[in-house]
C-alpha cells in the first residue's frame, strides 16, 4: 500500500520537529506562490485568479501521491507559456472558450501522465536529450521574457516571435508609459537584491506590497499604469471540464508535449533535492502518477496544468520542509487568500507580475551549457542550437517537435555507428587495448580482434559487417577474427541473420570467427537460433586472452559450463 500511497511512508513517523520545519516552509512558499501563481496565470493568457485555483488542489493531491517530500508543485513559467501558445491558437486569451480549453488541457495532461505512470513508461522521457531540453528551455525562457515587455513598458504589443516583439517596441517606443516601466524595473531590481541577500526572503510578495502601495498612495493608475482590477474571491466549485472530440484532437499534441516537459522539469528538480536527503527515494513512475492525479483533480476545480517548480522547490527545501505537509500548508494559505483577501489585489500593477516572471525565467537561459557543448561535443552543440533557433524563429510547438526528432536522430546515429575498436595486446600483459590509441600495442598479422561497444541490431549490423570485411580486405594474412563481446549485451534477429551470412563468407575464405566474453542474454539468443553449432563450440572463449592463446581452431574448450550456460527456462 505504501508503494501506491507514499504519504504512508512518512505520516506514521511524523513528529513535532518535522511539523515546525513544514510550517515554516509552507508559509514561506505559500506567500511566494500567491503572486507567482497570479503572474503565471497571466502569462498563460488566463485571468490571474486561475493561478490561485491551480495552487490548491494539485498541491494537496501531490503531497499524498508524490515520492518527493520537498517538491513544490504549482503553476510554472514553462508550462504557462505552452498553454498560452497552444490554446491561444484556438481561442482568444482570457475568453471563456480559452479558459475552458486550458482547464481541459490540465485534465488531458493528467490522464496522459497517469497512464504513463501506471504502465511504467517513465523511461520514454529519456529520449529527449539534455542538450535538446536545454536548448528548448533557453529559447522558451527568452520568449517568456520578451512576452512580458508589453506589461513592463505599458504599451499594447500583439503576441509574436521575439524579433516581431522587438520591432513593435521600437515602432511604438513613443507610447511607453514611464511610471509603468519605472515600477517594473524597480521591482526587478528589488527581487534581485533580496535574492542576493537571502533566498528565503519572499521577494515576490514584497514587490507586490510595494507595487500596491505605490499605486494606491501615488495614484499611478490614473497615470496609465495598468492594474489587475477585480479579482473574484471564493473557492471554485467542483465541475468536470467541458470537452468535445474536436477540442481533444486539437489539444492532444500539446498535451503530450506538456506531459513530457513538465514531468522532466519536475523529476529533475525532485532528484536534485532528494540527493541532499537520504531518507527516501524518488520513484519516476510514481512521480508520473502523482503529477497526473494532481492535474486531473486540479482540472475539476478550474486549474490549468501544473508541475514541480525549480525556484519554489529550492525555497521549500531551504526553509526546512520535511514532508508533504509543507505543501498542504502552502495550499491552505492560498485558500485563505482566495476566501478573504482577493479584493486587496485590485490595485496590483501588471508590471510587478511581469517583473516576477522575467526574473524567474531569465535564469533558465543556459548559456553555460551552450559554451560547454561547443567545447566538448559538436553533435550535442548542434542539437542545442537547432532546437534553440527553431523554438525562437518558428515557434514553441515546432521547437518541441524538432527537439524530439533531433534526440531520436542522435540516438539512432550513435547506435548505427557505434565505436568499434581493433584491439592489440599490451606487451608483457594479458590486457588488450585499442591499437589506434597506443603505439606500443602488439597484434598478430594472422589475427584480427574487434570490440563492438553497442547492442548489435538492425540499425548497425550491416555497418558492422562492412567494417569487418573492409578490415579483412586490407589484411590478406588474417586467419582468425575474434569478437570481444564485453560491450555486446543484446542482439536481434536482423543481426543473427547478418552473423550467419558473415560466418559463412569467412569460412569460404578459411577465416575462423571466434567469440570471447559472451554475456548471458546474448548466449541465450545464440542458443535459441542455433548459432552455437554454426560457429562451433571450440570457437567460444571466456576471455580474449584465452582466444589469443588458442594455438589453432581445434583447441579444446575449457570451462564449458561458464561459456555455454543458457537461461534455465530455455
Amino acid at each position: 500500500m505504501k508503494k501506491y500511497l507514499p504519504i504512508l511512508n512518512w505520516i506514521q513517523d511524523y513528529s513535532k520537529s518535522m511539523f515546525l520545519g513544514d510550517l515554516s516552509a509552507g508559509i514561506t512558499v505559500g506567500i511566494m506562490l500567491i503572486p507567482q501563481g497570479m503572474a503565471y496565470a497571466m502569462l498563460a493568457g488566463l485571468p490571474p485568479i486561475y493561478g490561485l485555483y491551480a495552487s490548491i488542489v494539485p498541491l494537496i493531491i501531490y503531497a499524498m501521491l508524490g515520492t518527493s517530500r520537498q517538491l513544490a508543485v504549482g503553476p510554472v513559467a514553462m508550462v504557462s507559456l505552452l498553454v498560452a501558445s497552444s490554446v491561444g491558437a484556438l481561442a482568444a486569451h482570457g475568453s471563456d472558450q480559452f479558459i475552458s480549453l486550458a482547464i481541459l488541457l490540465a485534465l488531458m495532461v493528467g490522464v496522459i501522465q497517469l497512464l504513463l505512470g501506471i504502465f511504467r513508461l517513465g523511461f520514454l522521457v529519456n529520449f529527449l536529450s539534455h542538450p535538446v531540453i536545454s536548448g528548448f528551455t533557453s529559447a522558451a525562457a527568452l520568449i517568456i521574457g520578451f512576452s512580458q515587455l508589453k506589461h513592463l513598458l505599458g504599451i499594447d504589443i500583439p503576441r509574436g516571435k521575439i524579433h516581431e516583439t522587438i520591432l513593435e517596441v521600437i515602432t511604438n517606443s513613443h507610447l511607453i508609459n514611464y511610471p509603468t516601466i519605472l515600477i517594473g524595473l524597480l521591482s526587478i531590481g528589488l527581487i534581485l537584491v533580496l535574492k542576493r541577500i537571502n533566498r528565503k526572503i519572499p521577494s515576490p510578495l514584497i514587490v507586490v506590497l510595494v507595487g500596491l502601495g505605490a499605486v494606491v498612495f501615488l495614484g499611478l493608475d490614473s497615470k496609465g499604469v495598468q492594474i489587475i482590477k477585480d479579482v473574484p474571491g471564493g473557492f471554485p466549485s467542483f465541475s468536470i471540464p467541458a470537452f468535445s472530440m474536436e477540442s481533444i484532437k486539437s489539444l492532444f499534441p500539446i498535451a503530450l508535449a506538456i506531459s513530457f516537459i513538465s514531468y522532466m522539469e519536475s523529476y529533475a528538480v525532485a532528484k536534485a533535492i532528494q540527493s541532499k536527503h537520504k531518507n527516501y527515494n524518488i520513484d519516476p513512475n510514481q512521480e508520473l502518477i502523482g503529477l497526473g492525479t494532481a492535474n486531473i483533480f486540479g482540472s475539476f476545480f478550474s486549474a490549468f496544468p501544473v508541475t514541480g517548480g525549480f525556484s519554489r522547490t529550492a525555497v521549500n527545501d531551504q526553509a526546512g520542509a520535511k514532508t508533504g505537509v509543507a505543501a498542504i500548508i502552502s495550499a491552505s494559505l492560498v485558500l485563505l487568500t482566495l476566501l478573504f483577501f482577493t479584493s486587496y489585489f485590485y490595485y496590483l500593477p501588471k508590471a510587478v507580475l511581469a517583473a516576477i516572471i522575467m526574473v524567474s525565467v531569465f535564469g533558465l537561459v543556459d548559456y553555460k551549457e551552450a559554451k560547454h557543448l561547443w567545447q566538448t561535443d559538436g553533435y550535442d552543440f548542434l542539437a542545442f542550437i537547432a532546437t534553440f533557433l527553431a523554438t525562437i524563429l518558428i515557434g514553441i510547438e515546432p521547437g518541441i517537435l524538432l527537439g524530439v526528432a533531433i534526440s531520436l536522430l542522435v540516438i539512432m546515429y550513435k547506435l548505427s555507428y557505434p565505436n568499434v575498436a581493433e584491439l592489440g595486446q599490451i606487451p608483457s600483459t594479458e590486457s588488450f587495448r585499442n591499437v589506434s590509441r597506443f603505439e606500443d600495442i602488439s597484434s598478430k598479422d594472422s589475427m584480427l580482434i574487434l570490440r563492438f561497444d553497442a547492442p548489435l541490431f538492425f540499425a548497425n549490423c550491416n555497418s558492422f559487417k562492412e567494417l569487418v570485411l573492409d578490415k579483412i580486405e586490407q589484411r590478406s594474412t588474417i586467419e582468425r577474427l575474434i569478437i570481444d563481446c564485453a560491450g555486446l549485451h543484446h542482439i536481434d534477429s536482423s543481426a543473427i541473420h547478418m552473423l550467419q551470412e558473415l560466418i559463412t563468407q569467412l569460412k569460404e575464405r578459411d577465416i575462423v570467427m571466434q567469440f570471447a566474453d559472451v554475456k548471458g542474454p546474448v548466449r541465450d539468443i545464440f542458443h535459441k537460433n542455433g548459432l552455437n553449432d554454426l560457429i562451433g563450440k571450440e570457437n567460444f572463449f571466456l576471455s580474449i586472452q584465452d582466444a589469443v592463446s588458442a594455438s589453432d581452431k581445434n583447441t579444446e574448450t575449457t570451462f564449458e559450463e561458464y561459456i555455454f550456460q543458457t537461461h534455465k527456462n530455455l
